[in-house]
C-alpha cells in the first residue's frame, strides 16, 4: 500500500513540475494569440456582436487536432467564472476546449426571452423582449461556422446561461437540441410569460427524444422570497404568491425533467442553498461542467498509478478510454491529455520499470507528435540503456520541432561519446 502513495504522490509532483517545464519551453508554434476578442456583423440580427474566444493551451494550428467548444452566454460578464473552472479542472474532469464567449451587453432581455410580453412582476416592461428564436438563428448561421472557419474545431459542443439566459439556454434544448451536446441552464427564468417555457416543456420532455444530450440545472436558494424568510426550500411549493414564482419553476421543471426517463436525456440539477442569484454562476458553472462531462473523468486511475499493473493491464485500460472518447465525441480522442503520458513515463522511468516508461512516452507521441517533452524523455530512456543513437534521433525531432539551443548542445554532447 505504502509503495502505491508514494507512485501516486510522485505522478501528482511530476504534472507540477512538468507544467512548469512546459511554460518554459516552446514548442514551435508559441505565435498564436490564445486568447481573441472579435466581433462579426449579424445580417440576423442587422448589428455586430462582440464574442471572445480562449484557446486551449495545446492548441497547435500543425496538428490535426480538433477541439470540443464551450458556449458562454452573458460571456464578458461571466469570462472569469469560466475561465478559473475550467483553468482547474481540465485533464482529469473535462478535455481540453475552446472557450467562447457572446456579449449580451446589448438588447440582452430582447435577445434571450422567448416571447414578447408588456408587463413583468407586476410592471411594465421597459425593454423590448422575446428574440430568443432569432438570437439561436445567429448563434447557428453566423457565430458557430465563423468559429467553425476560423479554429480547429470539433461538433461537440456545450452552451451556458444564467438567468435570462438560462432560459434561453432550456430553450435552445427543446427547440434546437441539434445544436449543442450539453447544456447548462443557471438559475433559468422560467417563471417567464406565465411559465409559458415550463409548459411547453412538459409536452416535449415527454414526446421528444434527448439521446445524446445533457443538462444541468442550477437553482440558487439562499433567498427564495423577497420579503419573507419562512420561505424554505422545504416548504417552497406551499407558498404560491408572485414572488416565489421564479424559484417555484426551476424546482416545477426540476422535478418533471428528473421524472422523464424514457427520453434518453441525460439530466440532473442541483440546489445551492447559501448562494443568491448572482453568486451562484461560479459554484454552477463548475458543478454543470463536471455534471455534463461526467464520461469523460479518467477512469481507474489505480490502474495506472499501482506499479504491479502489467503492461498488457495498462494497454488494455488505454484502448478502453480511447472508446469511450470516441463513442461520445464521434472521432479518435487521446486517452489521456498529453501531460498525463509524459507525466506516468518520467513517473515509471523514476521508479526504475523503464518499459512501462517507453509505453507511455510512445502513446505521447503517437498522440501528440508535435510535442517535445516524449521525445527528450526517450531520449533519457535510450540514453539510459545505452542507445546513444535512438537518444540522438529522439532529441533531432524535439530540435527540429522547437529549436531549443539546449537540445542542440545535449546533441552535440551526446555525439562525442
Amino acid at each position: 500500500m505504502r509503495k502505491i502513495i508514494q507512485i501516486t504522490v510522485t505522478i501528482i509532483t511530476v504534472l507540477s513540475s512538468l507544467s512548469i517545464y512546459a511554460q518554459s519551453t516552446q514548442d514551435g508554434f508559441n505565435q498564436i494569440d490564445y486568447e481573441i476578442t472579435d466581433s462579426i456583423y449579424s445580417k440576423t440580427l442587422n448589428s455586430y456582436r462582440h464574442f471572445w474566444v480562449k484557446l486551449p493551451e495545446n492548441y497547435n494550428p500543425k496538428s490535426k487536432a480538433k477541439y470540443p467548444v464551450i458556449y458562454l452566454l452573458d460571456g464578458f460578464s461571466l469570462k472569469s467564472s469560466l475561465e478559473v473552472v475550467y483553468d482547474n479542472y481540465w485533464g482529469h474532469y473535462m478535455p481540453h476546449m475552446i472557450l467562447v464567449g457572446i456579449s449580451n451587453r446589448k438588447n440582452r432581455t430582447r435577445n434571450l426571452t422567448i416571447s414578447k410580453i408588456e408587463n413583468r412582476r407586476g410592471a411594465t416592461m421597459q425593454n423590448e423582449s422575446g428574440g430568443a428564436e432569432q438570437f439561436t438563428t445567429f448563434i447557428e448561421t453566423d457565430l458557430m461556422p465563423y468559429i467553425d472557419k476560423t479554429f480547429q474545431t470539433s461538433r461537440y459542443r456545450t452552451l451556458i446561461g444564467h438567468s435570462y439566459a438560462g432560459l434561453f439556454t432550456i430553450n435552445v434544448l427543446l427547440k434546437h437540441s441539434h445544436l449543442f451536446n450539453n447544456y447548462i441552464a443557471i438559475d433559468p427564468s422560467l417563471d417567464w410569460d406565465g411559465q409559458k417555457l415550463l409548459k411547453e416543456a412538459k409536452v416535449k420532455l415527454k414526446s421528444k427524444s434527448f439521446k445524446g444530450k445533457s443538462l444541468f440545472v442550477a437553482f440558487a436558494a439562499e433567498q427564495l422570497h423577497m420579503s419573507d424568510d419562512t420561505v424554505t426550500i422545504d416548504n417552497l411549493m406551499e407558498n404560491t404568491s408572485e414572488f416565489t414564482l421564479f424559484p417555484r419553476s426551476i424546482v416545477e421543471f426540476s422535478e418533471y425533467a428528473s421524472a422523464q426517463k424514457q427520453n434518453g436525456l441525460q439530466f440532473s440539477w442541483k440546489v445551492y442553498p447559501e448562494d443568491l442569484h448572482g453568486t451562484v454562476p461560479l459554484p454552477a458553472i463548475r458543478d454543470g461542467l463536471v455534471a455534463v462531462f461526467k464520461w469523460y473523468q479518467f477512469k481507474s486511475p489505480q490502474t495506472y498509478n499501482n506499479p504491479e499493473t502489467s503492461i498488457e493491464d495498462l494497454i488494455e485500460s488505454l484502448k478502453n478510454q480511447e472508446e469511450i472518447y470516441k463513442n461520445h465525441f464521434g472521432y479518435v480522442v487521446p486517452p489521456m491529455v498529453e501531460e498525463l503520458f509524459v507525466g506516468y513515463g518520467h513517473m515509471y522511468f523514476q521508479t526504475d520499470q523503464k518499459e512501462k516508461a517507453k509505453l507511455f512516452l510512445n502513446k505521447a507521441i503517437e498522440y501528440y507528435p508535435n510535442k517535445t517533452l516524449a521525445y527528450e524523455m526517450l531520449a533519457d530512456y535510450f540514453e539510459s540503456v545505452n542507445d546513444i543513437e535512438n537518444a540522438i534521433k529522439h532529441l533531432n525531432i524535439a530540435y527540429n520541432i522547437n529549436r531549443d539551443e539546449q537540445l542542440k548542445r545535449r546533441i552535440e554532447a551526446l555525439s562525442q561519446n
